[in-house]
């Protein structure tokens, strides 16, 4: 009795010992902690450059859900919203924040100066006072510029010359809370418009409202094409845009593929899928240690050409074969 009694306790004593090592690596499990970052954006869930973003992180290993968590935040076009769904994710304590907008990355700025921030395709970083140098941002927030530098507003009025020659007088839909950027897209554009012998009648778009009241002036005045720069407001509103020029039957030049896709006639600009895919990169070295501080905010690197044939169909115009042998995409 005595002996089978001390086996019973010595299985006892096993079964406790694995039961109890089982309930500390499902405690330990629990405590590991799934990365969480935010994503903060000015305009709603329809954001076409999200799922090169997410194919990057799959390639990384990421899967949302099971070993990385996002939270996303929207503004609806509101700007006045960004502050409070700034403050929502850093009270989140996420480890690192995605911005899209100049303005949504000073609200989070504002925010935290200690959980890491990833501009994507902003403009000038320095220049918008975002970091102390390109090489070195120097703060807790870095990114990719979708600022090509001089010539590119040239390069797109080039094209739309060289596509319709007939050109005189063109409007400028351009995005005044760019600052700088904007301003200097503008007299980039004039410069370039003279020597092509074209007039160039520029409009600030800050609003929906200011769309449609420059297309009402466009239809009063004798006007052959359109210029349409990025914002907010103009990607927000880029299928109402691209409706209006076919209605108008005017030709018109656009900064990102998206337009076109919505319906505009072209595009030339910087390809945004590639710089959302290298934000999921700066993401993965982010969590793995890296320092915004030390991570420098990277330039462009490629431009993309994208026509809809569809649409130069619908308002009568032929794509000369020179600019369509030229063309990276072709919407048919």
């Amino acid at each position: 009795m005595t002996r089978l009694g001390g086996k019973g306790s010595v299985v006892s004593v096993v079964l406790c010992a694995m039961l109890f090592a089982l309930c500390i690596s499902s405690e330990a499990q629990q405590q590991v902690k799934i990365p969480r970052i935010g994503f903060l954006f000015i305009g709603s869930k329809d954001q076409p450059h999200l799922d090169s973003f997410h194919q990057r992180l799959r390639d990384l290993g990421y899967v949302e859900g099971k070993n990385i968590a996002i939270e996303y935040r929207y503004a609806e076009g509101k700007p006045d919203a960004l502050p409070a769904l700034a403050a929502e994710l850093a009270g989140l304590n996420v480890d690192v924040i995605l911005t899209t907008t100049l303005r949504a990355s000073r609200v989070v700025l504002q925010t935290t100066r200690t959980i890491p921030i990833v501009g994507v395709g902003l403009g000038d970083f320095v220049d918008a006072g975002l970091v102390k140098s390109l090489a070195r941002p120097g703060g807790n927030l870095t990114g990719l510029s979708n600022s090509a530098g001089p010539g590119m507003r040239g390069k797109q009025l080039a094209l739309l010359k060289e596509t319709v020659p007939s050109i005189s007088v063109v409007a400028m839909l351009w995005n005044i809370d760019a600052g700088q950027l904007a301003t200097g897209a503008l007299e980039e554009v004039k410069t370039a418009a003279k020597a092509f012998g074209i007039q160039i009648r520029p409009y600030e778009i800050k609003s929906a409202g200011d769309i449609e009241r420059a297309f009402d002036d466009v239809k009063k005045l004798r006007i052959n094409a359109l210029l349409i720069t990025g914002g907010p407001v103009t990607t927000r509103n880029s299928t109402r845009i691209a409706d209006l020029a076919s209605k108008l039957r005017l030709p018109a030049m656009y900064n990102t593929r998206q337009f076109v896709e919505d319906g505009g006639l072209m595009a030339y600009g910087v390809n945004f899928e590639d710089i959302y895919r290298r934000a999921a990169s700066y993401v993965d070295k982010i969590l793995k240690g890296a320092k915004p501080a030390d991570l420098p905010v990277e330039q462009p690197t490629k431009f993309e050409l994208v026509i809809n044939l569809k649409t130069a169909k619908q308002i009568g115009l032929t794509i000369p074969p020179n600019v369509l042998a030229r063309a990276d995409r072709v919407i048919k």
